[in-house]
């Protein structure tokens, strides 16, 4: 019964192939198989590091939490990282290879790489019962199919049956069902067997005579409609989710958070945890006209800091948080915005940029030089008592770093002892912190999923206006993902043909 694959493709990109091979990962665990999800290939800036410090893309990381396994890299064995219009870095098997532009990996990687993808695939089957594969974007785009390795290839490489997963909410969903089958050759159908239409609202009754009519025309089963479910506890891979969803309490909250929406941002996931303090709103900025009356600022990370430095110079918004800082407000940057808050960034050997050199905000005493080494690890950390003076206790910080460059500290105190790096005891040093410990900065992703950290910033922001401070439960990122994998389980299970799902994997 083991070694078993199913594919998950789409008739376009966002249609929701991540969501669903994530809520599969956590039904098939529940049924008591060992599931490993698969991408061959991901383009994203939103990465995930592993236990072992390889770099791989969020959502099969995440996949890999609601699978009950820990993450590698053969998961997901290219992660492209755009770094700039037309280029970006590879990352082959989580360790960066090279920066290539669109037309060297096409011409120069993608000859190869069937090999790599073959060499995860087997890896995966052999090692579970159940892998869950998820392709990318459309798998009949004419122009990229010679060279595939993420659709209907890799499907053929683990010999996957293939679902067909369309959305209903961008309308025209019979059309690029049909369609999509049409492009595929006829071995290539064949392999589809079953469609799931995802993201429907209202009444599925009103849909069953277009779904009777699109299983006789394709003769392939529809294995369920899924509706539009919302408020889910996952974390988004693509940052153009940042465009379209609601981040918090809204303008007339008390706590006013501006992140700023760097053209490349990445692990914007970062904050997400501050969206679920009571009372807080949590609004993107990309120029000044939005920047508002926060309380406080974040600079979140990004794939080029250098260029996204010069967007924050272009766009004056680089001037508006050093007068905000100076007026005595709040500003916290984490990796590539921990790097802007110094006094430079160089990048000599062009690691990252073709900018030799530009000047950061410079309200941290800090100077970053990028280095040919990525590290990438998990790490531990403790945040000691009074080192915010709103910190009464040490507090331990879990997260990881992804980075390049290196920064020295000039003057500024450092903000966390780390005490851990990739299951290692070590005694270092992170970030920087401003005298009055109003501006910060930190190579630690995830620090806002601390609760205590989390919960003190903002009741130190609430008493400095004179409000009361919050008194609710701190909220538990950890705990509240786990809700959300079993709440998607139970939907799909509700809306989805399991039974013919299993019958499609030959494990009745």
């Amino acid at each position: 019964m083991k070694n078993k694959a199913l594919m998950i493709l789409g008739t376009a990109s966002d249609v929701g192939k991540s969501i669903l091979c994530t809520g599969l990962c956590r039904v098939f665990k529940q049924d008591g198989y060992k599931v490993s999800p698969f991408k061959s290939q991901n383009m994203a800036l939103n990465s995930y590091i592993t236990n072992n410090g390889k770099e791989i893309g969020r959502s099969q990381g995440i996949q890999a939490e609601a699978a009950g396994v820990e993450a590698n890299e053969y998961m997901n064995p290219i992660l492209l990282k755009p770094s700039g219009e037309m280029n970006s870095q590879v990352v082959l098997l989580g360790k960066p290879l090279s920066n290539m532009s669109a037309r060297e990996y096409r011409a120069q990687f993608l000859t190869n790489a069937r090999e790599i993808v073959q060499i995860a695939i087997n890896h995966n089957k052999q090692n579970n019962d159940i892998m869950v594969m998820e392709g990318a974007g459309s798998p009949v785009e004419i122009n990229l199919k010679d060279k595939d390795i993420v659709n209907m290839k890799a499907a053929e490489m683990a010999d996957a049956p293939v679902i067909l997963v369309s959305d209903i909410d961008r309308g025209g969903v019979f059309a690029s069902i049909v369609g999509t089958l049409t492009l595929l050759n006829e071995e290539e159908r064949a392999r589809v067997k079953g469609l799931v239409i995802n993201k429907f609202r209202g009444d599925v009754s009103l849909l069953k005579p277009g779904l009777d009519w699109i299983e006789q025309y394709t003769q392939k089963p529809v294995l369920g409609v899924i509706p539009y479910v919302r408020d889910l506890d996952i974390d988004a891979e693509d940052s153009v989710v940042l465009d379209s969803t609601k981040h918090g309490y809204g303008e007339y909250a008390s706590v006013q958070i501006a992140v700023m929406h760097l053209p490349l941002i990445s692990n914007f996931t970062d904050i997400d945890s501050l969206k679920k303090e009571p009372d807080c709103n949590v609004y993107f900025v990309s120029n000044l006209g939005q920047f508002g009356s926060p309380d406080i600022v974040v600079i979140p990370g990004s794939k080029n800091t250098l260029a996204d430095m010069n967007f924050l110079n272009k766009t004056g918004l680089a001037q508006r948080i050093k007068a905000f800082a100076n007026s005595g407000g709040t500003v916290i940057g984490i990796c590539g915005g921990y790097q802007m808050l110094g006094e430079k960034i160089i990048d000599s050997k062009a690691i990252e940029s073709a900018l030799n050199q530009v000047n950061g905000i410079g309200l941290l005493a800090v100077t970053t030089i990028f280095e040919q080494h990525k590290v990438t690890t998990r790490t531990k950390a403790v945040l000691p008592a009074n080192t915010l003076p709103y910190i009464k206790q040490d507090i331990t910080i879990d997260g990881y770093e992804i980075h390049m460059g290196k920064s020295n500290l000039l003057k500024n105190d450092c903000l966390l002892l780390v005490t851990e790096r990739a299951g290692q005891k070590v005694q270092d040093t992170d970030g920087a912190i401003s005298n009055d410990g109003k501006i910060f900065g930190t190579y630690f992703h995830g620090i806002f999923d601390n609760g205590l950290l989390r919960r003190s910033l903002i009741n130190n922001i609430r008493k400095n206006k004179g409000l009361a401070e919050l008194t609710e439960p701190i909220y538990d990122h950890i705990e509240a993902r786990e809700k959300a994998f079993n709440r998607l389980a139970e939907h799909f299970r509700s809306h989805l043909n399991m039974e013919k799902i299993y019958e499609i994997l030959d494990l009745q």
